[in-house]
C-alpha cells in the first residue's frame, strides 16, 4: 500500500511543476487514478506523457505496492482550454 500523499510526492520529485489530484479507486491503497497537469508534457505524446508519471513512481510500481494505476496528464494550456 502507498498513500495518496506519497504518490504525490514521488511525482513532484520528477515534475516539480505538477498538479496532482490522486483518488484511492478502492479503498486499499492500491488501486489509484491520478490526474497530472506539467508544462513537461508540453509537445509529448500521451505514452510519453505516461512513461514520465510511471518513472516517477516506478519504485512503487515494481514493489506492487500500486496494483492498478490510471493516468491523465495534460498542459496546463490544455486544461485551461477546455
Amino acid at each position: 500500500m502507498i498513500s495518496p500523499d506519497q504518490l504525490e510526492l514521488m511525482i513532484k520529485a520528477s515534475l516539480p511543476d505538477a498538479q496532482i489530484t490522486t483518488e484511492d479507486m478502492k479503498g486499499t491503497g492500491d488501486h489509484y487514478q491520478i490526474a497530472v497537469v506539467s508544462s513537461a508534457f508540453e509537445g509529448l505524446s500521451l505514452v510519453k506523457r505516461h512513461q514520465l508519471v510511471y518513472q516517477a513512481v516506478n519504485s512503487a510500481m515494481s514493489s506492487d505496492a500500486i496494483h492498478a494505476l490510471s493516468l491523465e496528464t495534460n498542459t496546463p494550456e490544455e486544461v485551461s482550454a477546455r
